[in-house]
C-alpha cells in the first residue's frame, strides 16, 4: 500500500480545518444569507464542498498509467 501524498493529505485537511476551527470566527446571527444564519451557511457549505476535496484528493493520489501498484502475483 502506498503512502499518500501530501497534496492529497492538505485537500483532506482544507474541510476539516474549515468546519472545526474557523467556525468560532464567524459565530454570528448577522448577515443572514438565504434566510440562514452565516455559521449555520458556513457548515452547510462545507458540507457540500467536502466531497469535492475528497474528489480531488483521490484524483491527486490516483496510480498514473504506467505506475503499477502491485507485484506481478499481485500481491501487495
Amino acid at each position: 500500500m502506498k503512502r499518500p501524498s501530501v497534496g492529497a493529505i492538505v485537500l483532506g485537511l482544507i474541510p476539516f480545518a474549515a468546519v472545526c476551527f474557523s467556525v468560532s470566527l464567524w459565530d454570528r446571527i448577522h448577515p443572514i444569507v438565504f434566510g440562514l444564519p452565516f455559521n449555520f451557511f458556513w457548515l452547510i457549505l462545507w458540507t457540500l464542498i467536502t466531497p469535492l476535496c475528497m474528489w480531488a484528493s483521490y484524483v491527486l493520489d490516483e496510480p498514473r498509467e504506467g505506475e503499477v501498484s502491485r507485484d506481478q502475483d499481485g500481491q501487495s
